[in-house]
């Protein structure tokens, strides 16, 4: 069987002030070609569908049209919800999309999701393992130690009957290191990756049983450990840390037991992400009419002084400027360590007049102002003669 690998779509994101949603039709529509061409039998969505828990219409009206899409062409489609999706939400209808070939397990609900088929090489056995954490896990299983993501994942494996003989298959959407080296963190989920460290961190060796892993959660497509384990990687850049990289779709054909071919199909946006440094003048200098107009802009100034109305001048020139930082002694030294040195010597308006400034490349306003001191003397981080 032949399935396209798919993670973190993200429907209905935006970067800052733009929205993504024409972009991300336009990708979609390029992976339904790609399932076309390469006649795939199925298409693995490994979470994260939404950008938030509660869709807008637009966003629904897009998934919408390509499971539908995906449907009318006879490919069976296997969807898992993300940390970013509403599990109740995700689920709402799925035992009716089975008649169609549509599955999806929004909610794990004690036993680990399975669908069966069967080709010309014999059964194949598709698992699909929603986004969980110990607290939903031990619940289900209260006389097992259960206080990290790892245990909760082996929980549920180790619930979960298994035919060795045939070709298995798991969806998943968790945090997954190899024994050498953690996975290169890219796009949203890096931060939130870095913080938790270890407590989120799953072994790849739990998935010994499975003959492929479909993950989703890192937007890198890379493999975790052996081949077998993979993150798809999001169809989009959608963050300044994926701006050098390259999109793909992955295509893995199981035939025969210990058979496994996974092929790399590169997409390509309708807008691309891409990230400027230098000085104000070597930028607007290097700008090009037909992609500076369409592009998604994130700018490095070298300046040591910063720029009155920043964004507004970028903007002549780069129309989608998503954000304008700063790259110059006083940023270096502040991301050195040097941080609490530094604030201890500003006021609270002085540091928020900065913080404004680097972000938006302009002064704050008296009004503006005046609402973060409200805000800070009520979270009790500013006093009243700040």
């Amino acid at each position: 069987m032949r399935f396209l690998h798919l993670a973190d779509l993200h429907i209905g994101k935006s970067l800052g002030e733009f929205h993504l949603i024409e972009d991300q039709k336009y990708i979609l529509d390029q992976i339904l070609g790609i399932a076309r061409d390469c006649s795939a039998d199925g298409v693995l969505i490994a979470g994260d569908v939404y950008d938030r828990p509660v869709p807008s219409e637009e966003a629904v009206k897009v998934f919408d049209h390509f499971i539908r899409s995906l449907a009318d062409m006879g490919v069976q489609v296997f969807v898992i919800s993300g940390n970013h999706d509403s599990d109740e939400r995700l689920n709402f209808g799925s035992s009716l999309f089975e008649a169609k070939g549509v599955y999806i397990c929004g909610k794990y609900n004690g036993s680990l999701y399975r669908r069966e088929f069967e080709d010309e090489y014999g059964k194949i056995d598709v698992f699909l393992l929603p986004f969980v954490k110990a607290s939903q896990v031990r619940h289900f299983f209260p006389d097992k130690k259960i206080n990290s993501y790892e245990e909760a994942v082996r929980a549920i494996l180790e619930e979960t009957k298994m035919d060795p003989d045939r070709r298995n298959l798991l969806v998943a959407h968790q945090f997954v290191a190899g024994k050498e080296r953690d996975p290169l963190l890219a796009g949203s989920e890096s931060p939130g990756v870095k913080q938790v460290g270890l407590v989120e961190r799953i072994g790849a060796g739990c998935f010994d049983g499975f003959d492929y892993v479909a993950l989703g959660h890192i937007h890198s497509p890379q493999q975790v450990g052996r081949e077998g384990i993979r993150y798809g990687g999001s169809p989009l850049k959608y963050s300044l840390s994926e701006a050098g990289s390259r999109k793909s779709v992955s295509v893995v054909t199981l035939e025969e037991k210990g058979s496994l071919d996974i092929r790399p199909v590169q997409l390509n946006p309708l807008r691309d992400l891409r990230h400027l440094k230098g000085t104000m003048r070597q930028l607007l200098d290097r700008a090009k009419p037909d992609a500076s107009e369409r592009d998604l802009i994130y700018a490095t100034l070298t300046e040591e002084e910063p720029i009155d109305d920043v964004m507004g001048i970028f903007r002549q020139y780069y129309p989608n400027t998503v954000r304008i930082d700063y790259d110059n002694a006083r940023t270096r030294e502040l991301e050195q360590g040097e941080v609490p040195a530094a604030a201890e010597k500003q006021t609270f308006s002085e540091l928020i007049g900065d913080f404004y400034r680097m972000i938006y490349g302009c002064g704050i306003s008296e009004e503006e102002m005046a609402v973060m001191k409200d805000a800070a003397r009520e979270a009790g981080v500013a006093d009243e003669t700040d």
